[in-house]
Parts: structure tokens; sequence; C-alpha cells
């Protein structure tokens, strides 16, 4: 199809003006070409200051300043781990490298990668060999006076006299204290005279029935009276005896805040006795050692307090098993000739039951605790090898192992949390 070209030329100011129009297509579709008009002509613009040009690339170089800080930020801070093990300027890395060696290099080493296939896990050995090993029973137990007793009033009144001091040493049967006893005394003088009247008219009752003038039943009251007079004063008399109080057995007394003229009534403390030599220690054992113990055995006691160890005896075994515990009480006996040991302390108490003179311990750390039972970490031709064993009498520091160790094996006592069966090690004693 021809196409009809139509340029007008015009001129606006001192610039000329070209219009242009194209028709396409057949002549038939489209109206007849017109001529466009000349524009007005408009007033000159004057051009942009230089500053409005020129501010544009002052931002883009800001725009480029930030991206370019976020991309050494990325590559400084979060590195991209290279594919391949390969360093990130494409240098081969180290196997099992991550990739985090920016220059790379032949054999260089990945810094982000786990141990190589040739690394050795360090490790400290212990070398199996027999030793001298104790069967100790080790519990707590308590210091306990041979006797031991609180003095109490059986009888109320106001104490008359106190003839003890605090702390003081007595015998056995000395007058510790008196209670006012004055109505009983004569209550008691009241029976002694009844008594007499009494005794006095059995007296003849008796005269009577043997010459027949009076019955056997009249005699038998007279008597059944002087019985009675005699019971009255009898137990007036153990009361009167109960106002004085006397030590039951050779001791310490105790401290007291009861003073002369202070009233008491039955069962109020007035002070303690106690027998501090010998002392008795009281301790339990489990229930699997009850065969085992035995009286005479000897009894280590260490003192919380001082430090000291001495040396007991036992002396008695309960018969039965506690069935709330499974313990067996015992007692052994301490001389506390000098009086190391108070009552009430508290004491440790190792009891030696057994002893063996080839036993196998190893360090309580080398031991790994399983469902199954106990296992420890071999170190055979310079790799780690899981072994069961089975353990017996255990220490603060050792444990004894029954099965599963020879003399001579070296065991794994530090890096068992790190070790797997068949990892290298690098052991040292």
């Amino acid at each position: 199809m021809p196409e009809n070209l139509i340029q007008e030329t015009g001129e606006i100011g001192t610039l000329p003006v070209v219009t242009e129009t194209t028709v396409a297509g057949p002549a038939s579709q489209f109206s007849p070409p017109t001529t466009t008009a000349p524009a007005a002509t408009p007033s000159p613009t004057p051009p942009p200051p230089p500053k409005a040009r020129g501010g544009a690339w002052r931002w883009w170089l800001l725009a480029l300043a930030v991206v370019a800080a976020l991309v050494f930020v990325k590559m400084r801070y979060f590195p991209t781990p290279a594919a391949g093990g390969k360093d990130a300027k494409g240098g081969p890395g180290a196997a099992g490298g991550s990739g985090a060696n920016q220059k790379g290099g032949p054999g260089a080493a990945g810094a982000g990668g786990g141990r190589g296939a040739g690394a050795k896990t360090p490790v400290s050995a212990f070398v199996v060999a027999t030793t001298s090993l104790a069967d100790e029973v080790a519990a707590t137990g308590s210091v306990l006076a041979e006797e031991a007793v609180t003095i109490r009033s059986e009888v109320p009144g106001k104490i008359t006299s106190f003839t003890i001091r605090e702390g003081q040493a007595v015998r056995k049967g000395q007058l510790l204290f008196t209670i006012n006893a004055a109505d009983i005394q004569a209550q008691l003088q009241k029976l002694a005279t009844n008594q007499k009247l009494y005794a006095d008219q059995e007296r003849r009752q008796r005269t009577l029935l043997n010459k027949e003038f009076i019955s056997a039943q009249e005699y038998e009251q007279s008597a059944a009276q002087l019985q009675a007079a005699r019971a009255d004063r009898a137990a007036l008399q153990a009361t009167l005896a109960k106002t004085y109080v006397r030590a039951p057995f050779d001791g310490v007394l105790g401290l007291t805040t009861t003073t002369v003229g202070t009233y008491v009534s039955p069962g109020d403390e007035i002070t303690t006795l106690s027998r501090t030599r010998p002392v008795k220690i009281a301790f339990q054992v489990p229930g699997r050692f009850a065969a085992v113990v035995k009286r005479g055995d000897e009894v280590k006691i260490k003192d919380e307090g001082s430090g000291k160890t001495y040396s007991a005896r036992v002396y008695a075994l309960d018969p039965q098993i506690d069935p709330v515990s499974r313990t067996l009480p015992v007692r052994a006996r301490f001389a506390n000739t000098k009086d190391e040991l108070r009552p009430g302390a508290f004491v440790k108490v190792s009891l030696q039951l057994s002893e063996a003179s080839n036993a196998i311990q190893i360090p309580t750390e080398a031991i790994t605790p399983e469902a199954a039972g106990y296992s420890v970490f071999l170190i055979k031709n310079g790799k780690a090898v899981k072994q069961p064993v089975k353990i017996g009498v255990r220490s603060e520091r050792l444990i004894q192992i029954t099965n599963g160790l020879a003399v001579g094996d070296s065991v794994a006592r530090t890096g068992i949390l790190q070790l797997k069966p068949g990892d290298a090690v690098r052991a040292t004693k």
C-alpha cells in the first residue's frame, strides 16, 4: 500500500518544527490526510540551573556505597561455603573443610569442618594393676551415753535443799535435792501410833483366844487391822523416801534452772545425769551385710568436730532388720577415757568386713553406666574398644572391677564422652 507522508515546516522562534503524519492502509479505510496547523509560538524556556542537574549523581553514589557496605558485611561475617570442599577462589581445600578459607590453597584445612579422617582423640590412660582392697561399709552414726537419765520429781512440793552443782560428777546414791515432806512425816507419826494400838489389841486378843474366851473370828479381825496399819505406814514411808532424790548411778549432772524454793510437780524435769565413760556408737549397716557383721568387729570412728579417728568394738546387733530402711541397727562401744566424744555428736563409721590383696580397681570417672550395666573403653592398637565390666566395692576415687578387665589393660579415664567404638585415640599416662 502506498504511504503518504505530509511534512509541514514551521518556525517556533528561531527553531524549525517538523510535524510528521503517517497514514497506512487502503485509502478507502482512512479519511483524507489533513494538515496540522502550526502551533503557537511559546515563550522561550530558560535552561535548568547546574545545581539541579548535578544532584542526581550524588544519590547514585550514596546508594552504591550502601550496597557495597552490605556486600562487605555479607562476605566478612556470613561467608557462603564453597561446594565440593573448595576454597572461595577455587583452590582445592582439605578433606572435610567447609570452604571458609578465602584465599584457598592446596591442602588448606577448612576452618568450619569436623575432625579430619586421620585425627586422634587425646585421652588419659590408666594401666590396670592389682591392689590391696579392704571391703568396708561406710555409715553415719551418733554418740550415745552409756547411761543417761532425766532427773524428775515423783511427788509435788517445794524444794527445800539443792546439794548439786551443774556439771558436777556425782556417785551412785548421792543426795541431789529434797522436797518439803512435813505433811508426810506428820501422817507417818499418826500411822505409827495407830500401828502400836493395833499391835497391843492383837496381843490381847491372842491371849484371850488361847484361853478360849473369844472366837477365832474376833482374833482375826484384830490381826487384820494390825496388818493394814503396817501396810499404810510402809506406803507412807515409801512416799517419804521419794522426797529425797538421789543419783541412780555414777555420772555427770547436766544444766538446770531449778533452785531452792522452786515448787515442782510430778514429772517436772530438774536436771540430767549421764555416764560418758564409756560411750555407745549407734549406726546402721545395709541388710545384705547382716550375716557378715559380728560382735567384736572393729569399727573406725571419725569425729566430725575434731576430725580425729578412734577405734571401737561392736558389742550388740539388733535381732531384726528394719523393714522400712532395710538396714540392721548396730552398736559399738568406745572407752572415752579422756572424754573425747560427747553424747549426741555426729560421727562417720567405717566397718571393715574383709580384705583382698589382688583386687583390680580403676578410677570412678572411667566407668560409663548403661541400661544393661557398666562399661569402659579399652585402648588397643591406638583405637577405642568398648568393654562391659562388673563392679564391686566403690569408694570416693576408685571402684573395684570383678569381671571384664585383666592386669595390664589400658583404660581411658578422660574424654570417654567423645569416644565411640573404633575411634583412633592418642593416649597419655
